[in-house]
């Protein structure tokens, strides 16, 4: 739950150089993430033959799915980075620069995702919680309509704690105050969104790691 006003909440920060710039000073030190990252590996299918990545940011999510294939011996995978940062996407330019494996796009996520062919892993980080709770429902229904049979679908995601005594701990150990906290953040419970991928008609849908706020939720086609 966020305590920003709805006003508030219906700004995107995003659209800030400043702001993406910030973000992308601090993005290793959100505590556990690596741990949520990690165990998101874990379910990429090793024959994984196209990725998307979506909210991709700076690239960072998409490299170690990458590195993950390649160690495994897969290294033929193409990929699908999108983002509507133009910061983000000169970042993540540079990240993979000389690599025709991977194909960037500019996409906005509160518009309908383009014709982007089928997917064996659709993943995404810390990106659709900025986008309206309407819009998620659309957007993990259009994610399910891009997966090949046995695809699976990783939402490495910020979600809204049950409590606010809850949220304001996620704060303190975030290093953040309330009036620091994302206004462009529109933070929703993890349990709705489970019950969303599963109504959509993925299977095997579940959390798969969680710190407070911070969560892995999981479903394949």
């Amino acid at each position: 739950m966020s305590t920003k006003s709805t006003n508030l909440q219906s700004r995107n920060l995003w659209t800030s150089a400043e702001h993406v710039t910030n973000y992308l000073e601090r993005a290793n030190s959100i505590p556990h993430r690596s741990e949520g990252e990690a165990t998101l590996l874990e379910v990429i299918p090793a024959k994984t033959k196209r990725v998307l990545d979506l909210g991709t940011g700076d690239g960072r999510l998409l490299a170690l799915v990458k590195a993950h294939l390649a160690a495994g011996g897969n290294h033929g995978a193409e990929s699908v980075a999108a983002d509507f940062s133009p910061t983000m996407l000169e970042a993540v330019r540079k990240r993979f620069a000389g690599d025709a494996s991977v194909k960037i796009i500019a996409h906005d996520l509160d518009r309908p995702l383009p014709a982007l062919g089928m997917f064996d892993a659709v993943v995404s980080s810390f990106a659709i919680h900025h986008v309206t709770h309407s819009r998620k429902r659309q957007v993990y229904a259009e994610i399910y309509a891009l997966l090949n049979a046995g695809g699976v679908f990783c939402n490495l995601e910020h979600v809204a704690s049950p409590t606010q005594r809850l949220h304001e701990e996620f704060l303190d150990r975030m290093g953040i105050t309330a009036e620091e906290e994302d206004a462009s953040n529109k933070l929703l419970n993890m349990e709705t969104q489970l019950k969303w991928l599963r109504e959509i008609g993925f299977v095997d849908v579940d959390c798969l790691w969680k710190w407070r706020e911070l969560a892995l939720m999981v479903g394949r086609r």
